[in-house]
């Protein structure tokens, strides 16, 4: 922030007054108090340049990891989905196994859903 430009009127006309001594020291103390302090914490201008340059190397180096290991998965992912249509066209269409029922597995879910923990018959379900 700058000071007050001071004015001062001579003959009508407005005209900079010069500044004085105490302008000028007041403007030196300030500015020697402002880049002495400015000084005094440069460093931590420097660690945290350093900081920022190591966060974003860990970054790139996790996301390239991270990256690879979607891939992999993805490789693997097709892979099995290859095998197993391959094993389910291999298979004639007699010799699959029939879906579970439904009903039973409806019934299983309402008894643990009510938390029921036997069935007819005294059977335990976890």
């Amino acid at each position: 922030m700058s000071e007050p430009t001071v004015w001062r009127k001579e003959n009508g006309v407005s005209t900079p007054a010069t500044p004085s001594m105490a302008v000028y020291s007041e403007a030196m103390n300030k500015f020697t108090k402002a880049a002495t302090t400015f000084m005094d914490h440069v460093h931590l201008l420097n660690e945290a340049r350093d900081a920022f340059q190591m966060a974003m190397t860990a970054s790139a180096s996790l996301r390239n990891s991270l990256d690879s290991g979607d891939q992999a998965l993805r490789s693997l992912m097709t892979q099995m989905e290859q095998v197993v249509n391959t094993h389910l066209e291999d298979v004639p269409l007699e010799k699959r196994k029939p879906e579970a029922p439904k009903a039973e597995a409806l019934k299983v879910e309402a008894i643990r859903t009510n938390r029921d923990s036997t069935v007819p018959g005294g059977k335990y379900l976890p």
